[in-house]
């Protein structure tokens, strides 16, 4: 293969995080709305070039309080920072299938890298359109601290309400553009 332009199948890809709550659970969570402008050869991502966007406001805990708490000025405040944004910088190959992906994560007014764990799924013929559809898993953890996102309340019991680590999950489905 070479490289080409993909673009991101929504109806089947996800972007989704979870965190500890109260020291006791997790809370799981996803965007709806997302975005990428990807360049790349599915057999060696190492010369890959990608543009993430999520849209902000389209976050999904499944509770509509907090998520309103979510999108106001304690958390995201998405009126004035409406977009978290990816660009990659580095790729590296950790396997055959996996590559750790390093960018430019710019989020709530902060700009800094990150490294994203990447598995490569494969490359299939879509039987209902005839596009090929390359899948991609990715997981990676955020420090909800170092983008300026402190917003907290301590328990009487004992640590605090909402971790600081993020951990990320997105399952991607591309199509190579025609």
């Amino acid at each position: 293969m070479t490289i080409a332009k993909w673009n991101v199948d929504i109806a089947h890809s996800n972007v989704d995080f979870s965190v500890r709550h109260m020291m006791v659970s997790k809370v799981k969570g996803s965007f709806n709305d997302f975005t990428a402008e990807v360049e790349a050869d599915p057999n060696d991502l190492t010369t890959a070039s990608l543009t993430f966007t999520i849209n902000m406001a389209s976050i999904d805990t499944r509770n509509d309080d907090r998520d309103n708490h979510l999108r106001s000025a304690d958390f995201f405040e998405v009126e004035k920072y409406p977009e978290l944004t990816f660009t990659s910088t580095e790729i590296k190959r950790k396997s055959e299938d996996t590559y750790a992906v390093t960018g430019n994560v710019s989020m709530h007014g902060v700009t800094q890298p990150e490294t994203f764990n990447v598995t490569f799924e494969g490359v299939a013929k879509d039987p209902m359109s005839g596009a090929e559809k390359a899948g991609f898993s990715v997981e990676g953890t955020l420090k909800r601290s170092e983008y300026n996102l402190t917003w907290n309340a301590s328990l009487e019991t004992g640590g605090v309400l909402v971790s600081d680590d993020v951990k990320i999950h997105l399952e991607i489905q591309a199509a190579k553009e025609a």
